[in-house]
């Protein structure tokens, strides 16, 4: 199914975790993509993977100049720009706020954050010309919070409010502007996260059951509701914080039946 036949997807941290599992689900809808990454062999062995019809960038999203020639090649190799989607991400550290320390605090910020500034001022022209969208990869926990997580939390909440303002802004050129929120998805990233806690051993099954589905999902089920919300499909949804979280926001963990 070709529902982005032909368009271009600027995709960040689409190298790992569900950035990579967006990026194939982009490719296989029919679109050109266009990854940033500042891991160069994941990056590399992505684009193998991949084939002809996209490319990548290494860089990193804190970088203003980074992030202005993964887009200057989008438009160089393709032509236009149609979709941002601002995935990259870090989450450690897993601590509560007084012991989080400054640098730790600026890194969630630069990378979750201000990363988004720099695509939009780079990228909205482009987005103007063909009515194109922006996607930001959020979190659960930006809206109901998570114990030991304090900056990634704030981070996620503001991308969410984030989300909204830009929806506003940019809505009178025919931009749209959502965000995707996961509750838990086995990335690289997670399980880093899950190791760090105190009782590593308990997490699979702590992950599990905060679903109300009954089980934590692979990157694969974020990248099928990303494809729907970039796709004109969704014409007519715009700030749109969007969970995909099998339910985990009801409150009811999922009990078992044994």
């Amino acid at each position: 199914m070709s529902v982005l036949l032909d368009k271009v997807v600027l995709i960040t941290g689409g190298a790992s975790g569900i950035g990579q599992s967006c990026a194939r689900a982009y490719a296989r809808a029919g679109a050109h993509v266009v990854v940033l990454d500042r891991d160069a062999d994941a990056l590399s062995g992505l684009l193998k993977e991949l084939g002809a019809g996209h490319t990548g960038i290494t860089g990193d999203v804190q970088l203003g100049a980074d992030v202005k020639q993964a887009i200057d090649t989008a438009l160089t190799q393709f032509g236009r720009l149609d979709v941002i989607h601002n995935n990259a991400g870090i989450a450690n550290p897993s601590k509560p706020l007084h012991e989080t320390e400054e640098e730790e605090w600026e890194a969630l910020f630069s990378v979750n954050l201000k990363s988004v500034y720099w695509t939009s001022r780079f990228g909205i022209d482009a987005l103007k010309e063909t009515k194109g969208c922006i996607l930001n990869t959020s979190s659960l926990v930006g809206e109901i919070g998570q114990t030991r997580h304090a900056a990634y939390v704030a981070t996620k909440g503001g991308m969410n409010a984030l989300t909204k303002a830009m929806a506003l802004d940019y809505a009178p050129f025919g931009i749209r502007v959502n965000a995707i929120c996961p509750a838990g998805v086995w990335t690289p990233m997670l399980r880093t996260w899950a190791a760090d806690q105190p009782d590593p051993a308990a997490i699979g099954n702590y992950l599990n059951r905060i679903h109300a589905l009954g089980y934590c999902p692979e990157g694969d089920v974020i990248a099928d509701a990303a494809v729907f919300l970039v796709s004109d499909a969704a014409r007519f949804i715009t700030g749109c914080i969007l969970p995909v979280s099998g339910g985990a926001e009801l409150g009811y963990g999922h009990k078992s039946t044994e």
